[in-house]
């Protein structure tokens, strides 16, 4: 079958599945096994019709009129489209997998409505990066925003609908900024589908317009600094699946919108939108992970983190932009293959930690880490797959996440050598806030793991915690081996990214691997095996233990056991290091940047200024019903008793109305 069959295969699955656990509102339990098997089914076709596209390098297309001139349903699924359906696909099936045992949780508070629209923010998530006009592609992207919005606000609970609330406001505003970008290239081009918007030559200062407005809208909808405030709170607020669905695929959505109009639309063609982005990223990296260090509810210290991880991507998609923009083809390859790369990775590494966070949730009931504790021993195979989501998102090796940081370092060493000042300036700093984001988020980590999985239980629900059932433990493990393959088979995955990058550029892939190696486009700047650094690192641990074993002598007839020495005070589990306590150095040390994080949140001026509007509008409308309605009411009274005098149910008088009448009529004639 064609990959566009297997594309409509997919979405129109989805589309089922919603349709089906709809119509079983009755018996949830079998709309949540519909709702699951559905979407599963659905992503195995979209992963199956987006591997022949990446593989090959080659896109296919389709297009028909639409009801409306400007309404020409263009499907154009290129290589960059697949990547990100094969993304989604990859993510849902797992989270379909995890919801069918999760969702049941849910029975009897509308499990089957979740199914829905889990469905339905699917479907449009997979229509939107295929489709090739403006006007379904806001369509689109509108259905997104609104599953997901009922999707964050299903508990019903004050916090839910206020994190809505706050998303369904940030996500609109930046809708109308993208609606204004596809507006001005309409106005240009005279058309809505994209195509044509390739074709327009547009000025310096007013592609600029039209780049800034499409950024900052689509960089709402990927959460990076200062638009970011309502993803820590929509993502804790929503189930946990749907969370790493957000997190993990939505949120990439933004990015994929500024790439799309900032390079394939527009061209890249201003050096300076490459910087814009970059510089972006670089703060949203830092300042996200370093809210997510003082954070102690686990799902939104997860949240904190995609932003930083965004901000990671941004960084690479600048710096793509700018080899683009500046003529350096390796520069622009290096660049978007890291923001790819990390985009591929962040998905399958942040997936797995949410899906982590809703095992832990399942079982506890609580999102507080200071509750926790004491996890790893009655449930080993969560602890065990969240650490290696820890390990990954912290950038240790061999992981995934590693490599594609390492590809963003080497990128942003390509820009400190190339280019002008700016450029060789911009560089060196990108590389410093990058360090100090990975050193952030590996502390943010070890405190995640720490406090959730080692020492005692500090509750009675985690000192009675155990394991979740087997779909989710199976979820979790298939995202934990991505997590690992994806690191140690860099030398195959990065030249496919690598000819995914060449087809947006329109240059010539460059060379990244060559056998177990990996490197820059050139093997004299840097060179890494994750192969072979995973067989070492296997290797060396045990090296001591073998010598030990060989070399070992008499060992002691008793062994010391019990608790841990106390000071002589008895051990309790109020003793292990709690979360405030864990990230205080780093709250005074950066106090100005924590109070910072008030002043960037649009949430309270969004609503003062939903309140100035409610309020102008109380005042308005008594001045409208006093001026305007009620003068017209009492013109339209008048009238009426005119009439009844006018209507005295006598007969005669009506046919003298009618002589009078004919008289008028005769005298006018005449």
């Amino acid at each position: 079958m064609t990959p566009l069959g297997l594309l409509l295969i997919s979405v129109l699955v989805y589309c089922a599945g919603a349709i089906a656990s709809l119509l079983m509102s009755r018996c949830e339990r079998m709309a949540v096994s519909i709702a699951g098997i559905a979407a599963a089914v659905g992503g195995i076709a979209g992963i199956l019709a987006s591997l022949p596209v990446m593989l090959s390098g080659q896109g296919v297309g389709f297009g028909v009129d639409g009801p409306f001139p400007f309404a020409h349903f263009i499907v154009r699924f290129d290589p960059f489209a697949a990547f990100m359906v094969f993304v989604i696909s990859l993510l849902v099936v797992v989270c379909a997998i995890y919801s069918l045992s999760y969702v049941r949780e849910y029975e009897g508070r509308g499990a089957w409505a979740m199914g829905f629209f889990m469905n339905t923010f699917i479907a449009s998530m997979v229509a939107l990066v295929v489709i090739d006009n403006a006007f379904y592609f806001l369509i689109f992207f509108e259905m997104m925003s609104l599953a997901s919005y009922f999707l964050v606000i299903f508990d019903q609970d004050e916090e839910a609908v206020s994190a809505g609330f706050l998303y369904f406001l940030i996500a609109h505003a930046g809708s109308v900024l993208i609606m204004a970008a596809f507006f001005i290239l309409y106005s240009l081009s005279g058309s809505l589908d994209f195509a044509s918007f390739r074709n327009l030559h547009l000025s310096g200062p007013l592609a600029s317009v039209v780049f800034l407005l499409a950024f900052f809208g689509f960089g709402a909808k990927a959460g990076m600094v200062p638009l970011h405030g309502w993803l820590p709170r929509a993502h804790p607020a929503a189930p946990s699946h749907i969370s790493a669905l957000m997190s993990g695929v939505m949120v990439k959505i933004g990015v994929f919108g500024i790439i799309k109009v900032g390079i394939d639309l527009l061209g890249a063609t201003t050096a300076w939108w490459g910087l814009v982005v970059l510089g972006f990223g670089a703060v949203s990296a830092v300042l996200g992970v370093l809210y997510a260090l003082a954070e102690k509810d686990i799902k939104r210290l997860l949240a904190y983190s995609s932003v930083e991880n965004i901000g990671i991507i941004l960084m690479g998609v600048g710096v793509g932009m700018i080899g683009i923009a500046t003529q350096h083809p390796v520069l622009a390859a290096l660049g978007l293959l890291a923001g790819f790369y990390h985009l591929l990775n962040h998905a399958m590494f942040k997936g797995l930690l949410f899906l982590g966070a809703g095992s832990i949730l399942y079982r506890t009931h609580t999102k507080n880490m200071e509750k926790l504790g004491g996890l790893a021993k009655t449930m080993p195979w969560t602890a065990m797959t969240f650490l290696v989501g820890a390990m990954a998102i912290s950038a240790l090796p061999p992981l995934n996440g590693f490599v594609s940081e390492w590809f963003t370092y080497q990128s942003l060493f390509t820009l400190s050598h190339e280019g002008g000042m700016v450029m060789r300036l911009a560089g060196p700093i990108a590389i410093v806030m990058l360090a100090i984001t990975g050193a952030f988020a590996a502390m943010c980590f070890v405190k995640a793991y720490g406090l959730s999985f080692s020492g005692l239980p500090r509750s009675a629900h985690a000192e009675k915690a155990r394991e979740v059932p087997v779909a989710m433990i199976a979820a979790m493990v298939i995202l934990a081996v991505a997590a690992v393959v994806l690191g140690i088979a860099a030398p195959v995955v990065a030249p496919v990214i690598a000819g995914i990058v060449a087809t947006l550029t329109g240059s010539a892939a460059p060379v990244v691997a060559q056998g177990a190696i990996v490197f820059p486009a050139s093997s004299t700047q840097a060179m890494l095996s994750t192969p072979l650094m995973a067989l070492l690192l296997i290797a060396i641990p045990l090296l001591p233990i073998l010598i030990g074993v060989a070399l070992k002598g008499p060992r002691l007839n008793r062994r010391h056991g019990g608790e841990a020495w106390a000071c002589g005070y008895a051990q309790e589990g109020q003793m292990t290091v709690a979360s405030e306590n864990f990230a205080q150095p780093m709250r005074v040390i950066f106090g100005p940047l924590y109070r910072l994080r008030i002043g960037l949140n649009p949430a309270p001026f969004m609503r003062s200024s939903l309140d100035c509007v409610v309020n102008t509008a109380i005042r308005v409308e008594p001045v409208w019903d006093e001026k305007i309605i009620a003068p017209f009411v009492r013109f339209i009274q008048w009238i009426g008793r005119l009439v009844q005098w006018l209507q005295h149910g006598d007969f005669r008088v009506y046919c003298l109305y009618v002589v009078a009448a004919l008289v008028i009529l005769l005298l006018v004639a005449v």
